[in-house]
């Protein structure tokens, strides 16, 4: 099967691919070896698909459906990979081989078509962060994630680099890089988390109503996961001209369904979408940057 890598993905990894990256002209071929290694048919390439990974809807030798996942070391496969067989399909889309000779991910078949982002806005909220409470358990021994200090860490530097050029984001970048500070003291909890969860990475399923997929886990507190879905439809959010106080009451009543502090919820949203805006300005995205910027400001 002839196809070409879908666009969403290319512009993405084009963001951050470094010197001399091939991984993207490799990638039909990477498909063709893995699907052959596994006798596997190759159905279609999912489109428009993610941002840091192919994913195709295949066939195995029984006939029954599952997903190929291919991703370029950058994205951390090993890292999804050791966190879907911690979940064991709890929560999440269900990892179906054990050990992987080329790094590729088979996973069950959910609806690919169909997320939590397709239902009105109050019910994909209460059926997400259902999905994320079974997601954070205890995470398993040995340095296989990344923490929330350490992935933080590097963001925080690359936001002090961005303020330096562009000096009118020091202000918010101060202000999340100082809720970060605090959050950091005395984190309440240490827990496996998904790392990049939104209404968009839960999809329907056969075996429960939703299961997450495409996680960049990461262990620390719970209030880090729960700050990406608060800001999920921001352009909506930002359309409206209630959109600030909606906000708050999101934030509101999201760490209180989840039982999260409710300062921390905001810190921690605080400096996500500051570190989302800076980044997609540094990027080239001046739009989303304002988007997410002027989210930033409400908090």
């Amino acid at each position: 099967m002839a196809f070409e890598p879908p666009r969403r993905l290319v512009r993405a990894l084009g963001e951050t691919a470094p010197d001399g990256d091939d991984w993207l002209e490799k990638l039909p071929e990477a498909v063709h070896q893995a699907a052959a290694l596994r006798g596997l048919t190759v159905e279609r390439v999912q489109v428009p698909g993610g941002r840091s990974s192919l994913v195709a809807l295949v066939r195995r030798a029984d006939g029954t459906p599952a997903v190929l996942k291919l991703a370029p070391p950058r994205a951390r496969p090993a890292s999804e990979r050791a966190a879907l067989a911690h979940w064991g399909g709890r929560g999440a889309v269900l990892l179906l081989e054990a050990v992987s000779e080329d790094g590729a991910l088979l996973l069950e078949r959910l609806h690919p078509d169909v997320s939590v982002r397709s239902l009105p806005e109050a019910k994909a909220l209460l059926e997400a962060a259902g999905t994320l409470r079974r997601l954070w358990v205890e995470p398993p021994r040995g340095p296989e994630f990344e923490t929330v200090a350490g992935r933080t860490g590097r963001q925080a530097a690359a936001m002090r680099a961005d303020a330096d050029a562009y000096p009118e984001l020091r202000p918010l970048v101060d202000a999340a890089l100082a809720a970060r500070d605090e959050l950091l003291v005395a984190p309440p909890e240490h827990r496996l988390l998904h790392g990049t969860f939104r209404q968009s990475k839960v999809l329907g399923a056969e075996r429960m109503p939703w299961l997450a997929v495409g996680p960049d886990p990461v262990v620390g507190e719970c209030a880090f996961d729960l700050a990406r879905l608060v800001r999920d439809r921001v352009e909506d959010l930002i359309a409206s001209p209630s959109g600030a106080s909606t906000t708050r009451r999101r934030v509101k009543r999201l760490a209180e369904s989840l039982e999260v502090d409710q300062e921390r919820l905001r810190g921690w949203t605080l400096f996500r979408a500051v570190e989302s805006g800076v980044r997609a300005r540094r990027v080239g995205r001046p739009q989303d940057a304002e988007l997410l910027l002027e989210f930033a400001g409400w908090l």
